[in-house]
């Protein structure tokens, strides 16, 4: 079973507060970029700390948003199997973030140098025996979870030392849009969608029709394609490809 939530917004609003006094404050330092949406300031800057912070406190609901919802999810299996979550196996194997900014260290012009990755649209991706692995996963690389749409396969990868040099350990967290909310719900009613699904042998449970249209298949890239691009980049390595049975949207 695959989770994928973030902060119900707080993100969200963290980013949109702070690119208006990201925007004042570089046209006093005289930082000019081609686009607003790369709004950015010297780490050190006390903006760009507070930023940080608030950045910290989005991906810490998140992340507790997960283990609350991991929490439900074995409940609702212990109720309709009739067996304990332990005894299921049932236990989370990693979680890990996205759009998330993090302070690491890379080799840069030849020396080493302490870097604000920012990783947006992407999740951290360090391969075999990195430091700040776990010991079970050391060996083999980072899990990376790349989750699909609801009627495509979702992955689970590994990071590649090759990744740190590439992409300052990084690939992606999933497929990506190809057509925007408001295009999606112009091409197929949720209800249709639903139907279209379930013929598939996907069952789909919650959530309004609006929403099931701006999530449908249709609007994302294909996510294998991506993650072979990950691959044969040399970012990650497939361990394993999972379908779809059963979809909860909320």
């Amino acid at each position: 079973m695959m989770i994928h939530s973030g902060s119900r917004g707080v993100g969200h609003q963290a980013c949109t507060d702070y690119i208006k006094v990201f925007d004042r404050v570089m046209g006093e330092l005289g930082i000019v970029l081609p686009d607003r949406q790369l709004a950015c300031l010297p780490v050190e800057h006390d903006l760009a700390q507070r930023y940080l912070g608030a950045m910290d406190a989005g991906g810490n609901f998140a992340r507790a948003n997960r283990h609350v919802l991991a929490d439900g999810a074995r409940a609702a299996f212990e109720q309709v199997l009739g067996a304990g979550a332990r005894d299921m196996g049932m236990a989370t194997v990693y979680d890990i973030s996205h759009n998330l900014a993090k302070i690491e260290t890379y080799e840069v012009d030849g020396r080493p140098r302490e870097l604000c990755v920012h990783r947006k649209g992407a999740t951290r991706a360090f391969g075999p025996n990195h430091p700040e692995l776990p010991e079970r996963y050391a060996r083999f690389g980072q899990p990376v979870m790349v989750p699909g749409s609801m009627g495509t396969a979702s992955y689970v990868l590994a990071g590649l030392e090759g990744a740190r040099e590439r992409s300052f350990s990084s690939a992606c967290h999933g497929a990506g849009r190809l057509m925007s909310r408001t295009k999606a719900r112009k091409v197929m009613a949720g209800h249709t969608l639903r139907e279209q699904l379930s013929s598939e042998g996907i069952l789909l449970a919650g959530s309004s029709s609006k929403l099931l249209s701006e999530e449908a298949p249709y609007a994302y890239k294909d996510v294998s394609d991506v993650v072979a691009v990950c691959e044969g980049a040399g970012l990650t390595k497939t361990v394993a490809r999972l379908r779809p049975v059963g979809v909860v949207k909320g």
